[in-house]
């Protein structure tokens, strides 16, 4: 009942055209806190592009995470600006009238992941610009006017892994150190259309990979230089994507004049007199490593001076620090090396790169190219080159049976031998000098087998040299039987012409 009377009231009030009864501010519709009437608010995105602002609105929503600034005239930020925006992810602030930045505008910025600060009016980067943004990954600065960067602009940006500076009107570029930026996670650095002339080939060689293939130097009046062709021309052979995709923009300065614009990496000819030779030495060959399936491999950081800090990226560019990979595959020793349990194909196939430093060194590499096979299983039976050995000992042995082994007795007994050439046959050819026909001896009854031999005297004088005279008969199986005379040349030696049996 007494939840009637209210509902029973509020009918009587509205019959008799009475007014509602104000509601407490509770009951209101719940509206964006500190949302400021140039943006939109939707969800966590907080947008105020293309408003035309010449500062930033004071009151923001500190649950926004990403806030869109772009399209504006903004020509300053106020250091700790955005103090209040502790959970903001991305800050877009392209297409504004920037000209600096100025020390701790980014300092109260830790979550920051992403900065866009293309398009706008910037001229110098000074040391402490990007202070207090240790989680940035994303930096774009490309369409400025750059032409200086501190020594350390980038100091401090340790997660940065995409660095776009393209656009700008930079004449220099430390390779060596990048200006206060760690290797480990960069992977992308655009320095395409600058002003820059001469590079250090040397620091360019020194490079890992993995950022050579994102290293963009397209469309800078770059000269001529032979060592510098080289080395790119090698990157476009290698197929590294940043030279392969831009290689028509790649141009050099043959006279030092901007009319002498060469497309070195289409038109050769520039370079025909230049020796490879002096680039052969300026990157070192990457070591070719080969294990099996489930087998341990360790890794070495060579390095040419003692390091203090090793760190490795791995094929799947996760960067490697102690005590090893997220998934526990790796492990990063004390030494610095690399240890892996069992080499698995899909994990640890690829390009390992060390980084050390120390005080002789700063971010020299190391690179392993490893391949994991599958072990290959072998079949029970004979293996193909052992039936192929044992088959060739058997023909050996029977070709060494056939060539020093006496014939038996009895086969030329069962079967005629055959009548194969023989030298004895050769001078019984000599029908000058030999007789075929044996004489006749009643009492003994020439066999089929047996062969005799007779001797003649020679008629042109043989100077006690050996006259043989072979028979059609005479018997290959039993040389034995073979007769021999001795010709001495006399008178007295002729008249012997009967057969002598040895």
């Amino acid at each position: 009942m007494a939840r009637l009377v209210p509902l029973g009231a509020l009918l009587g009030m509205l019959r008799f055209g009475l007014s509602a009864p104000d509601f407490p501010e509770d009951f209101l519709p719940p509206v964006p806190h500190n949302c400021p009437a140039e943006c939109v608010y939707a969800a966590d995105l907080l947008s105020c592009a293309g408003r035309g602002l010449q500062e930033v609105p004071a009151a923001l929503p500190a649950t926004a995470t990403d806030l869109d600034l772009s399209h504006n005239a903004l020509r300053r930020l106020r250091p700790g600006w955005l103090a209040p925006l502790s959970r903001l992810r991305a800050l877009r602030l392209s297409h504004n009238e920037l000209e600096a930045l100025g020390r701790g505008v980014f300092t109260n910025a830790s979550s920051l992941q992403l900065l866009d600060l293309s398009s706008n009016a910037l001229r110098v980067l000074g040391r402490h610009d990007l202070d207090g943004l240790g989680a940035l990954e994303r930096l774009l600065l490309f369409n400025n006017r750059l032409a200086r960067l501190d020594e350390h602009a980038f100091h401090g940006l340790g997660a940065l892994s995409q660095l776009y500076l393209g656009c700008n009107e930079l004449t220099a570029f430390s390779f060596d150190r990048l200006h206060g930026l760690g290797a480990a996670h960069l992977r992308t650095l655009d320095l395409s259309s600058n002003q820059l002339q001469r590079i250090p080939v040397a620091q360019l060689a020194m490079l890992p990979d993995f950022l050579k293939n994102g290293l963009y130097l397209h469309n800078n009046p770059l000269a001529c230089d032979c060592r510098l062709y080289h080395l790119l021309q090698r990157w476009h052979q290698r197929g590294l994507g940043a030279v392969r995709e831009f290689a028509r923009e790649y141009v050099c300065l043959a006279f030092r004049v901007s009319t002498s614009r060469v497309r070195f990496l289409q038109h050769s000819r520039v370079f025909e007199n230049c020796s490879a030779a002096s680039a052969q030495d300026l990157e070192q060959p990457e070591e070719q490593l080969t294990v099996l399936a489930g087998q341990p491999l360790r890794l070495r950081c060579n390095t040419s001076a003692p390091a203090t800090r090793v760190a490795w990226v791995s094929p799947e560019h996760e960067l490697l620090l102690p005590p090893g990979s997220r998934d526990g595959s790796i492990q990063v020793l004390a030494d610095g090396s690399l240890a892996i349990r069992k080499a698995q194909q899909q994990q640890h196939q690829g390009i390992f790169v060390c980084l050390a430093a120390g005080p002789h060194l700063h971010n020299q590499t190391h690179e392993y190219n490893v391949s994991v096979h599958q072990p290959r299983l072998e079949a029970k039976g004979f293996n193909t080159s052992y039936t192929t050995l044992l088959g060739c000992i058997v023909a050996l042995v029977l070709v060494l049976l056939y060539l020093f082994m006496p014939p038996c007795r009895g086969c030329c007994r069962r079967h005629r031998c055959p009548r194969a050439p023989s030298p004895l046959q050769e001078l019984s050819a000599q029908s000058s000098e030999l007789s075929a026909t044996p004489p006749e001896v009643p009492s003994r009854k020439a066999s089929t087998h047996k062969h005799v031999v007779f001797l003649e005297p020679g008629r042109g004088g043989l100077n006690g040299r050996v006259q043989l005279a072979v028979a059609e008969d005479f018997d290959l199986c039993n040389p034995g039987t073979l007769q021999v005379k001795v010709s001495s040349g006399s008178a007295s030696s002729t008249a012997s012409e009967g057969p002598v049996v040895t």
